[in-house]
């Protein structure tokens, strides 16, 4: 066990930053598996902004590569516009 006062805190802080992020990037593996699985095009072009917006607010705070993040985007934009 941690024996500062400061790395209690940064204990605590952890904890709490990981359960964010987990609730963060699951939501946006959610979001994107919606995106996937619909089949009209006008339902993937409004949800596709949500999710690119997810995937760099995620990139931003370092819970996913940037590089993923970018790959997904691609991936996801390309599906969308198959669907057209």
């Amino acid at each position: 066990m941690a024996n500062h006062k400061s790395s209690i805190k940064r204990i605590r802080a952890n904890a709490t930053k990981r359960l964010r992020n987990r609730y963060q990037a699951k939501t946006t593996r959610n979001a994107i598996k919606k995106l996937r699985t619909s089949t009209s095009a006008e339902e993937a072009k409004t949800l596709l902004p949500r999710v690119i917006s997810m995937l760099d607010r995620l990139a931003k705070k370092n819970v996913i590569h940037k590089k993923k993040a970018s790959n997904n985007k691609s991936k996801l934009t390309k599906f969308v516009n198959g669907l057209a």
